[in-house]
């Protein structure tokens, strides 16, 4: 996949009306500090594009970045912050619940967990808030490059209990300083909108 085009489209707040848009649209959902930034950076080829912060809970909007003039990809609000005001923290779930439930063009879901970690009740419940929507997500393993090679397996199988996943959930473990795990997410992504193709024929 080559990424020769990359424009931030439209950024919406809570109060924003969500854009009609008619190209396919790949949303990224994560804990506040879980590299989804740097994941969107590396998959859009550019250095900070998505705004790193070294204070979680920066990402107060739905971003949507056009890609290629083919598709989205769409950077949710960080969760599980514990500095946020709980009302604050409201107004972003309503406003994730609000995109995923009424998004047209929403083809696939990456949910960010780190892989390091078991997942918390915060990983637990937007995974199963995002099955409840209909979608089942791609699990994106971050920090891959701080573990061992000879641990991955294992962390895997801790985050697949921990979530307790459905069968045939896709997991891609992904390091944003190797880059490594970028092709297997592009080949998915890449696969996806051949198949949306392929049904629109």
């Amino acid at each position: 996949m080559v990424i020769k085009n990359v424009n931030l489209e439209t950024v919406c707040g809570i109060t924003s009306k969500l854009p009609e848009n008619t190209l396919p649209e790949l949303a990224f959902a994560g804990k506040s500090n879980v590299g989804k930034s740097s994941l969107i950076n590396a998959l859009m080829n550019r250095k900070s594009l998505a705004r790193t912060s070294a204070q979680p809970g920066k990402t107060q909007t739905i971003n949507f970045y056009n890609i290629n003039s083919e598709m989205y990809f769409v950077d949710l609000p960080g969760y599980g912050y514990a500095k946020v005001a709980e009302e604050v923290k409201q107004k972003w779930g309503k406003m994730i619940e609000r995109y995923l439930h009424q998004s047209v063009q929403l083809k696939a879901v990456f949910l960010l967990i780190d892989i390091r970690h078991e997942p918390g009740a915060n990983d637990r419940n937007m995974y199963e808030w995002i099955l409840h929507q209909g979608y089942q997500p791609v699990i994106i393993a971050t920090k891959l490059d701080k573990i061992n090679r000879s641990q991955v397996q294992k962390h895997i199988k801790m985050l697949k209990e921990g979530l307790q996943v459905v069968k045939g959930t896709v997991v891609i473990p992904f390091s944003a300083q190797t880059k490594q795990g970028r092709d297997e997410i592009y080949a998915y992504i890449e696969e996806l909108l051949m198949g949306e193709r392929r049904e629109e024929e």
